[in-house]
């Protein structure tokens, strides 16, 4: 691995105020649009999963306690399983806001996984890492009797959930858990952090309580990866300067080919859009995993 110069990251030259507006998604949203968004989540995860057969509230990890959905499965025969992470700058959401998704993917034969992490400042980011990758461990050990393919496990996420989904792409994680080096087959991260240095200097720092050194041992884009699996990258068009770039700088690293920039979207509304077939978003995100 080449060695990593800490002190040149994205918007290192910005002042405080400069990284402050490129990456407070929700003070550019403003507060009504904001909680709209929020709700949003809520009320359309509670009608997706509404009388969708399933397995909730299944622990996935002993250590913590933490838990996850099933959603959308079929009866005797295993689905390809779209894992999603939610957002939240690690401290906020949680599963109960994140099935959005599950019933439209349960129509196009995909089941849906959503799980709960322990949030800032409860847990530290190394260990929120830990966790979504015994997600993925406990999807391949013991999906399939859940109704899930082990063998075609896609991984999303939106925002911190995109830097999570990140941190499950890289290499040098699985083989110490038991899982073979292929185990995540495709990935869609949606507006998503990749090189988190610049996060040291801005507001979410206060319960991440990162310094240099562990925002890059904990950034996607400077990690090794043997393997790259098939991604798209996806971001909106109304999003945060910074999460732009984090996107752009993401795609190269990881040879994805041109990012997604999704048209008429903001950083909360992007992702919402999995939740419509016909939309640019659903329709490459079932690209993926029928192409597994």
């Amino acid at each position: 691995m080449e060695t990593i110069d800490l002190n040149d990251w994205p918007g290192r030259e910005l002042s405080d105020e400069d990284l402050d507006l490129a990456y407070n998604v929700r003070r550019k949203a403003g507060p009504e649009l904001f909680e709209r968004h929020m709700a949003r989540y809520r009320a359309e995860s509670e009608r997706a999963v509404a009388g969708l057969p399933g397995h909730p509230g299944l622990v996935y990890d002993e250590a913590s306690g933490e838990r996850l959905d099933v959603w959308g499965v079929e009866e005797g025969r295993p689905r390809p399983a779209f894992v999603f992470l939610h957002g939240g700058y690690w401290a906020a959401l949680s599963r109960a806001d994140s099935a959005f998704m599950a019933r439209t993917l349960h129509e196009q034969g995909v089941a849906t996984v959503v799980p709960d992490y322990t949030l800032a400042p409860a847990a530290t980011l190394e260990e929120i890492v830990r966790q979504v990758r015994a997600v993925v461990a406990w999807v391949h050990r013991h999906g399939r009797a859940h109704g899930l393919d082990p063998d075609r496990i896609v991984v999303g996420g939106s925002s911190a959930g995109g830097h999570l989904t990140g941190m499950t792409m890289v290499g040098g994680w699985q083989e110490p858990l038991g899982l073979p080096g292929d185990v995540v087959k495709a990935a869609m991260p949606f507006s998503g952090l990749f090189d988190i240095r610049p996060l040291t200097r801005v507001y979410v720092n206060r319960w991440v309580r990162l310094d240099v050194p562990r925002a890059a041992a904990l950034s996607p884009a400077l990690l090794p990866a043997p393997r790259r699996c098939p991604a798209v990258v996806a971001v909106a068009e109304h999003d945060g300067a910074g999460f732009l770039t984090q996107t752009r700088l993401f795609r190269a690293h990881w040879g994805a080919g041109e990012p997604m920039i999704v048209p008429d979207r903001d950083h909360f509304d992007v992702v919402l859009d999995l939740a419509d077939a016909d939309s640019a978003v659903c329709r490459a995100l079932l690209g993926l995993i029928h192409a597994i």
